[in-house]
């Protein structure tokens, strides 16, 4: 029977069958749907059983569908990873990238590059400052900050980038607020934080330390929490690069506490299967070596949190 069943139809499936929609399958597999519509059908009319009962308002597999997901979704992993390694000794790059990174005009100048040196590869990107767990589903790769300790997603956390970071207010600011010593006294005072990205609140210090700390300014860009930090609207995390001619200039006042904020680090995230993908590992390394060549003055980031 395997001779006579297309494994396009078994793909299709699996993506139907893990998303329970032939819209998110198709948005994951860069198939119209029609096309995914007409894999399962064919699959189900092949396998003369239905795997799949769909009304107008939801979708839920059967126990034909559940018996045969159970059964070849490992089977089409290994299928995968051996194909993948047998691709790891070719020496050329080709195949499709999907990923998700933040609008960095550097990483935008770096991915173009790579794509420029290898024209075999297709690319398909979003930006996003702050993808959520179940978009990572479908991609090769997503590129994103964080501050401390990551959440334990199931993905390879391989880090691009490292931005050392501090606290910062503005000199009125730290007048009135001349106590500011310890995590306990920044706790009680106004602060600029991030809405969405490295999770918001709370701070994160060195030696494993968080602080959920007072906001009424939430913003996802550095450069915003730069200006209301100058403007005395309240204290900041920034990466150091970011507010050196501030701090030089005195518009802004660093801040010393007893414990040091986490460094600001730009992570790209990849799939933790056994054989990583060579266009994968080849785009990180091709990141690593064009970031630590650029001046961070060129790094956008998110901040502040």
């Amino acid at each position: 029977m395997i001779e006579r069943t297309d494994i396009q139809w078994l793909l299709s499936f699996v993506a139907v069958y893990e998303k329970l929609s032939f819209k998110l399958a198709a948005e994951q597999r860069l198939l119209p749907t029609s096309n995914i519509s007409r894999h399962v059908a064919q699959l189900e009319h092949h396998l003369n059983t239905r795997l799949l009962e769909r009304t107008t308002r939801k979708m839920h597999p059967t126990a034909s569908g559940t018996q045969l997901y159970e059964t070849i979704k490992p089977l089409l992993q290994r299928m995968d990873d051996a194909l993948t390694e047998v691709c790891e000794h070719s020496d050329a790059l080709s195949g499709h990238l999907n990923l998700v990174m933040p609008d960095v005009p550097v990483l935008a100048t770096l991915i173009a590059d790579f794509c420029h040196q290898h024209p075999d590869i297709t690319l398909s990107c979003d930006t996003q400052l702050n993808p959520s767990e179940g978009i990572m589903e479908g991609l090769d790769l997503v590129i994103r900050f964080g501050r401390g300790t990551l959440i334990d997603s199931g993905w390879v956390a391989q880090p691009l980038l490292t931005l050392p970071s501090c606290v910062v207010g503005a000199p009125a600011l730290l007048a009135d607020h001349a106590n500011l010593h310890t995590l306990e006294t920044l706790s009680k005072v106004p602060c600029i934080t991030s809405l969405t990205a490295l999770q918001g609140t709370p701070w994160r210090f060195k030696h494993n330390k968080t602080l959920h700390v007072q906001s009424s300014y939430k913003v996802n860009s550095g450069h915003m929490a730069k200006a209301a930090a100058i403007q005395g609207l309240g204290f900041a995390i920034l990466p150091r690069h970011m507010c050196q001619a501030e701090l030089k200039a005195g518009t802004l006042v660093e801040v010393k506490l007893e414990h040091e904020p986490e460094d600001l680090v730009l992570y790209a995230f990849y799939s933790g299967r056994k054989y990583p993908q060579k266009k994968v590992t080849a785009l990180i390394a091709h990141l690593q070596t064009g970031l630590s060549e650029q001046d961070t003055q060129a790094i956008n980031t998110p901040d502040s949190g």
